[in-house]
């Protein structure tokens, strides 16, 4: 196995575990965040109904959803690049209308 078949293999792995739950703790971050600024709605967070505890969540929840869908941007970053070590060594061509 190449070393990039391992790496799109991490990158899958890290979407599916990292990515997708992090678009939905993303979504209902939004939505918690939301329903604490709607004026008369009814509230339960975690057996709480102040509007600062749904803020609070919501907030929270957005910004370690953040962190776990940057999660497999680095991984398929680091993963997939051309290091300059990388380069197969071998014959040098020309660049044409180069006359040294």
């Amino acid at each position: 196995m190449d070393k990039k078949t391992k790496g799109i293999i991490a990158t899958v792995a890290a979407v599916v575990l990292c990515g997708c739950p992090g678009l939905v703790g993303l979504c209902f971050g939004v939505l918690f965040a939301i329903a604490g600024f709607v004026p008369g709605s009814e509230i339960d967070v975690f057996g709480s109904s102040d509007p600062g505890a749904a803020i609070t969540t919501g907030i929270v929840s957005i910004c370690v959803s953040i962190i776990f869908i940057a999660i497999p941007i680095v991984v398929g970053f680091l993963m997939l690049r051309k290091k300059p070590g990388d380069v197969i060594e071998g014959e040098v061509e020309p660049i044409p209308g180069d006359d040294l």
